[in-house]
């Protein structure tokens, strides 16, 4: 068999098919990778880096020799660990009934590194060798950031569900796509709910490299021809740990927002059966993070209020100041007031909210003709 070089388009379609096949160091991997990549490390990441330090003082065929040490002994399990992982895959394929998930029909994987270089050169060359036909990424890893910070530069037909704190906005988001609207989840990419109480019980949070790299995936998945609309939540920039490329961001400041205007009382409701269980050390935690913009006394009141168990009058205090900030953040778009339309709703009901948004879209494009 030829291995053969593919371009980054390529590969990423063959990715829909094909186990992907990470040889860079565990270090690299875990800080960021393509999505549902596996890890194959060709070094350990002590090896890479004397590797590394023989290429640059010493010479490019000292380094060879001294990684040809470290591979030979790993040949045979990198071999058994490729097929463990293609049998898996395979597996998991048949039962899978999404259509984009085809069984692949020939034992294929795919190999990357940095690069594109003499690490993923090695590890396609023994699994040709042994007899599974092989693609490398032209470019490697580096090749593929590229595509991803090119996916933040395109115009996509967004629009957002607005509303302030406890409106459910996440629950009407996955409602909206469980009536067959592409959606981009933003917390869930970010593993955060995007308050000061976001990352509670919660895994922990992507490098920012990785939530781009997850963003980009989620929006080429979602919007192959850059018309059909994909639903949003509005978010600030900053969610817990990562943010939204800047590029991105603006754009998404720039599209319709429907906003679900729901009662204060409704609301809070939702935040207390959503939020009343969680660890209350780690609430209280949360509390004095934000006790800056909050105020001395309200800080203290509602960290009391907490302590004393009576958790919806702590959360009504809370409530009020995510009210205040969310109505700055709102207002500070350009033409907020032509871009922010609401919607009326008197429950935190993800499905008549989520019909009733649909409904809204379909009212505005037939008056726009």
């Amino acid at each position: 068999m030829a291995i053969k070089r593919i371009t980054v388009v390529e590969f990423l379609e063959l990715a829909k098919q094909h186990p992907v096949l990470d040889v860079r160091s565990p270090g690299e991997f875990d800080h960021a990778h393509i999505p549902n990549a596996h890890s194959l490390p060709l070094f350990s990441n002590e090896e890479r880096k004397v590797v590394g330090t023989a290429y640059k003082q010493e010479s490019r065929e000292k380094a060879i020799k001294i990684g040809l040490k470290y591979f030979g002994k790993k040949m045979v399990k990198m071999v058994e660990d490729v097929e463990a992982i293609w049998n898996k895959e395979f597996e998991i394929r048949k039962t899978d009934p999404d259509p984009q998930s085809p069984i692949p029909n020939s034992r294929t994987v795919l190999v990357h590194c940095w690069r594109g270089g003499m690490r993923s050169a090695g590890v396609a060359w023994l699994l040709d060798l042994y007899g599974f036909k092989v693609y490398t990424l032209v470019g490697g890893y580096k090749a593929y950031r590229n595509w991803v910070l090119d996916q933040f530069t395109k115009e996509y037909n967004i629009h957002i569900v607005g509303g302030y704190t406890g409106s459910a906005k996440t629950y009407v988001l996955k409602q909206l796509k469980q009536n067959g609207n592409a959606i981009v989840d933003l917390e869930g990419l970010a593993n955060h709910k995007g308050s000061a109480f976001g990352n509670i019980g919660l895994p922990p949070q992507p490098t920012q490299e990785m939530f781009e790299n997850l963003l980009a995936a989620s929006l080429s998945s979602v919007n192959c021809d850059l018309s059909s609309v994909i639903w949003m939540e509005d978010e600030s920039q900053r969610i817990g740990s990562v943010n939204i490329p800047s590029t991105f961001f603006k754009q998404m400041r720039t599209k319709p927002v429907l906003f679900l205007d729901i009662p204060f009382e409704e609301r809070l409701d939702h935040i207390v059966s959503e939020y009343g269980k969680l660890d209350k050390e780690k609430m209280v935690n949360a509390i004095i993070r934000i006790q800056k913009r909050l105020g001395g006394l309200e800080t203290k009141n509602a960290i009391n209020y907490l302590i004393e168990d009576n958790t919806k009058e702590s959360f009504r205090i809370l409530l009020k100041y995510y009210d205040k900030w969310y109505e700055k953040s709102m207002q500070t778009r350009e033409n907020w007031q032509q871009l922010v339309q609401k919607v009326p709703a008197e429950k935190c009901d993800a499905v008549s909210n989520a019909r009733m948004l649909q409904q809204k879209i379909t009212q505005v494009e037939k008056a726009n003709g």
